[in-house]
């Protein structure tokens, strides 16, 4: 059932009641603020994502903050690791966290190449000197900061399988978002966050703490996911985002295993009559067990009214959520327990109709090259695939 309320008398400029309940909703459950004024440009692929902060990279004066789950070989990690290094040889203070599970691969010349520079290097929860408790816990962020005033934040890793413009199966498909305004800030505090756990000196004389001017008309709201018991800010963002809805609910995910409680309030949302299609990677999935996860819901999503549709020329990594035309989220957050209760994650609820009907596009686009699972053809899928679909229970919540 969708919550109603009044509507709000002192919304933002350009900002509409719909748009202003929503974000009164989230500043009240979540107890962030959202901020106004800020500039949210989408980047698509790898072959717009990777220029655009690496140039932010090129024109750093004073500080860059770098965090990744994902920073492995190639060409491209070794762009980035040379484009760090000399901004550090030229006295910028750069940081680079890396997750120490999911950045094991990386080369160890990229290392050299940006320790030698002075690029300071921090680990986030290395396995090895981990209790088992932690080390289930990842830091999933993927968050660049230049000179407090550009931010980069979504789903891309540094790593070949991003570059390209995903025209084959070699070449992922993401969006990033390039941002300007005070949301920097609020994405800036997730580095930081994370940066606290690793290394004893949190800022020094280089970061200058800077106000911002206005940089465009979105109105975002930074919502920071952590590794806890309980319920989390992050579940709170895809809870209130589904029972708000009133129109349309289109998501994309890399990995779709959701625990029974967001599988039945998709399948609610649909049932009141909202629109609901989800995005999920189809034959080039890279993870062959999410798959399997994510299809045990499948029957009971389809039955409810909701469309699936399997992306078919790459892997589909991107993470976003568009509601009503009005609302999009973006960022590192997948729509599955481990994203929802183990990982650290950041994620953007942006208020702008602009920006939704960008992605709202991308979203035909990419459901132009997708197939669509049939309720009927969905129920004779043969034994063997209801098996392993059902062999996999016992991991989903570690998906």
């Amino acid at each position: 059932m969708a919550l109603s309320s009044p509507p709000a008398e002192d919304t933002a400029p350009g900002e509409s009641p719909a748009e202003n309940r929503f974000r009164r909703r989230l500043e009240r459950l979540i107890g962030v603020a959202a901020t106004e004024g800020n500039s949210v440009v989408p980047l698509r692929n790898g072959d717009r994502i990777f220029p655009a902060m690496l140039k932010a990279i090129e024109s750093a004066e004073h500080t860059i903050d770098m965090m990744t789950y994902v920073y492995w070989r190639g060409d491209i990690a070794r762009s980035f690791a040379s484009a760090l290094a000399d901004r550090a040889r030229a006295g910028v203070r750069v940081r680079l966290l890396l997750d120490g599970f999911g950045s094991r691969p990386i080369d160890s010349e990229c290392l050299t190449m940006m320790s030698d520079a002075g690029v300071h290097v921090a680990w986030f929860r290395k396995p090895l000197a981990l209790s088992p408790l932690k080390q289930n816990h990842r830091c999933h962020r993927k968050v660049l900061i230049v000179d407090e005033h550009t931010a980069f934040t979504g789903g891309v890793g540094i790593a070949e399988e991003w570059c390209g413009d995903a025209r084959n199966s070699g070449e992922w498909r993401d969006t990033h978002v390039e941002v300007r305004g005070p949301a920097v800030d609020g994405i800036a505090a997730a580095f930081a966050q994370n940066w606290a756990e690793c290394h004893d000196e949190l800022f020094d004389d280089h970061d200058r703490f800077c106000s911002h001017e206005p940089a465009g008309e979105s109105v975002v709201q930074v919502v920071r996911g952590s590794a806890s018991f309980g319920w989390q800010d992050m579940q709170t963002l895809m809870r209130v985002t589904f029972e708000s809805a009133e129109k349309r609910v289109r998501l994309a995910t890399a990995y779709f295993a959701p625990d029974d409680f967001f599988a039945e309030l998709i399948c609610r949302t649909a049932e009141r009559g909202v629109a609901v299609e989800i995005l999920v990677p189809g034959p080039h999935a890279d993870k062959r067990v999410s798959r399997l996860a994510s299809q045990q819901h499948y029957a009971r999503l389809l039955e409810s009214g909701v469309r699936i549709w399997q992306y078919q020329p790459s892997m589909m990594h991107a993470k976003i959520l568009t509601m009503d035309g009005t609302v999009s989220l973006i960022g590192s957050t997948n729509f599955n327990r481990r994203s929802l209760d183990h990982d650290e994650e950041v994620m953007l609820a942006v208020m702008d109709e602009d920006l939704t009907a960008r992605l709202d596009a991308d979203f035909d686009d990419d459901f132009a090259a997708s197939e669509e699972i049939e309720e009927v053809r969905w129920k004779r899928r043969p034994l063997p695939q209801r098996a392993l679909e059902t062999a996999i229970t016992p991991l989903r919540r570690f998906l």
